[in-house]
């Protein structure tokens, strides 16, 4: 009951107005007053908007806690490369490429699924990258291929598709010859 009397007069006193209040005195358990920091307070510190958190930048969410040592702040660090560096890049140094969700030993979608397996009947080296761990990745991906589905397969830098047609070609025997340079230098580096 007193817990109850607690948390509405917080409340009361702290959603009206939305505004940081450091301290409210309610009554404790044992009948002394208390300075109590109202729940508003915790979340309005670590969410963006004007009244807390970082309101510059709507990429970031979280503020950086003053408590924290310096060595676990948030830090920004640019390689120089933009994501569609690392596309380009990634297209040209692996001669089969997988952009798909998860990764080639766990896969999590079943198109993904499908595409890894397919693949990995030949024998080939696969570059892979998860799109689900970066979103602008994703959107950097669809817009160097042209292609809005994943997984997307690049082989020999050329955009082949997705899982359908994948399968379609290794159904018809397409993909076996796509394949058949680079499963024969794959045994070459390998003996």
């Amino acid at each position: 009951m007193m817990l109850r009397r607690l948390l509405r007069s917080s409340l009361t006193l702290a959603a009206p107005s939305l505004r940081l209040q450091e301290k409210i005195l309610a009554p404790s358990l044992d009948g002394k007053q208390v300075a109590v920091v109202p729940a508003i307070n915790w979340f309005m510190k670590y969410s963006s908007g004007p009244a807390g958190g970082d309101s510059g930048s709507p990429g970031s969410r979280v503020a950086a806690d003053s408590a924290t040592h310096e060595d676990f702040q948030p830090t920004v660090k640019s390689s120089g490369f933009s994501l569609d560096d690392i596309v380009r890049q990634d297209v040209k140094e692996n001669p089969v490429m997988i952009y798909m969700k998860g990764v080639p030993d766990a896969p999590r979608c079943g198109f993904s699924a499908l595409a890894v397996k397919v693949l990995q009947q030949y024998g080939v080296p696969i570059g892979a990258r998860d799109i689900l761990s970066d979103l602008q990745l994703k959107e950097s991906v669809k817009n160097y291929s042209k292609w809005p589905t994943f997984p997307q397969i690049f082989i020999n830098g050329e955009f082949v598709g997705g899982s359908d047609i994948i399968l379609s070609m290794h159904q018809k025997g397409e993909l076996k010859d796509l394949l058949a340079d680079i499963s024969s230098e794959k045994k070459e580096a390998d003996a």
